[in-house]
């Protein structure tokens, strides 16, 4: 009787562009929903980094009830004073550029200048110097203005998200380990919920430091808006990698135009002077790898869920390419290959290596060995019972 085949699978090309046109037609829906997905998704992250807190608040007695209402007032107080702080600063930024329209004017006319004098045509100086003049950039900011205004709707659904969310999160673990068959993606979500959880936290208090560097440096300096241009660089510390340059712009184009190319020179050696100390010299020092994933893939996410997400995408970059890391790769046991690699470095250096055991190890390995044998010995009697045999009796 002969064996049964195995079941036919799909060739290896099919199967990679089956996905390819799913991950598209997926990507593509998202996007076109991304106006009510991005503030839920928000409104997801948020949950997840505060869900440790309604657990402490219970352990100090306080009732699960209690505990969510504080937990959802702090996330929700917050995103109202972040965003009031954001509107605001533009709003003061709108208000003061005006007043540097001919500090402004005098930096286009020594670029035209220096581009005449470098050869470069008129018609051509005047089409790449149309769109750097002030009037146009008010207008966008204008419309940057008008944009925040018209977000108001998306505040309030990522407030409502966050109530229902954190009110249901509660009790989400216990239910989640009820269901048969659920350990490895319970445990693949609760290392995406650590992960999550410890990004935001170093890149919070890292990019706070960063922040108040940086706006003491600019009030030193005497550049307007500092506590802005502060603001600005703690919010694009979420960003990664390209993160810096965004908070580095606005401020030096300010101090160009109000100290000349020598205080916008000392503006950028300050910034990048704050940004690798504190974040690549004394954040790995405590915190080492606090993402997980390699420095390529979380450098293209940004382009990846900015495209998909828009803005807000490149803030939840990291904490969403987690997500999708976990539920696609982290509870299959199939893929240690692929989460070694999305790693990058510290996937490689968490593998476990096997090293030749050196001196110290070996004189360990035989003392452990010799302790069974001395425990042996030193059960067993010092000096072996006698043993008397009776002596021959006389007839």
């Amino acid at each position: 009787m002969s064996e049964p085949r195995p079941p036919r699978t799909l060739p290896l090309w099919l199967t990679v562009v089956l996905g390819v046109a799913g991950a598209s037609i997926a990507v593509w829906g998202i996007r076109s929903a991304s106006w009510i997905l991005a503030p839920v998704l928000l409104a997801f992250v948020l949950t997840v980094v505060a869900h440790p807190m309604i657990g402490a608040l219970e352990r100090r007695g306080m009732r699960r009830a209690f505990a969510v209402a504080i937990t959802v007032v702090v996330l929700d107080g917050g995103l109202i004073l972040f965003a009031a702080a954001i509107a605001l600063s533009f709003g003061r930024l709108a208000t003061v550029l005006p007043q540097y329209s001919d500090e402004w004017q005098h930096l286009l006319d020594n670029a035209k200048s220096a581009l005449s004098s470098a050869g470069i045509g008129k018609e051509q100086i005047k089409d790449a110097l149309q769109g750097l003049q002030l009037s146009k950039l008010l207008a966008a900011l204008g419309s940057v203005l008008e944009h925040l205004l018209g977000s108001v709707g998306a505040l309030v659904l990522v407030l409502a998200t966050v109530l229902f969310m954190t009110a249901e999160a509660a009790g989400l673990p216990a239910r989640l380990s009820a269901v048969p068959g659920s350990e490895r993606l319970t445990a693949a979500l609760g290392g995406f919920a650590r992960n999550t959880r410890r990004y935001i936290v170093v890149t919070t208090v890292f990019g706070l430091l960063v922040a108040i560097a940086d706006t003491i440096a600019l009030l030193v300096l005497g550049v307007p808006l500092a506590l802005l241009w502060g603001l600005l660089s703690f919010l694009t510390n979420y960003v990664p990698n390209i993160g810096f340059l965004l908070g580095l712009a606005p401020p030096t184009l300010l101090a160009l135009l109000v100290g000349g190319p020598g205080l916008a020179l000392l503006v950028v050696l300050i910034y990048s002077l704050a940004n690798f100390v504190i974040q690549s010299v004394i954040q790995p020092v405590f915190v080492g790898d606090a993402v997980g994933l390699s420095v390529t893939l979380s450098f293209l996410s940004v382009f990846v869920w900015t495209v998909v997400l828009g803005p807000m995408g490149a803030i939840l970059a990291v904490p969403l390419t987690l997500f999708v890391v976990a539920v696609l790769v982290g509870q299959d046991p199939d893929r240690v290959w692929a989460r070694t690699l999305l790693a990058g470095a510290s996937g490689a250096a968490s593998s476990p290596r096997r090293k030749r055991p050196g001196r110290r190890s070996r004189r360990r390995a035989e003392a452990a060995e010799a302790e069974p044998e001395e425990a042996a010995a030193s059960s067993e009697p010092a000096h072996p019972p006698r043993t008397t045999t009776p002596a021959p009796r006389s007839p």
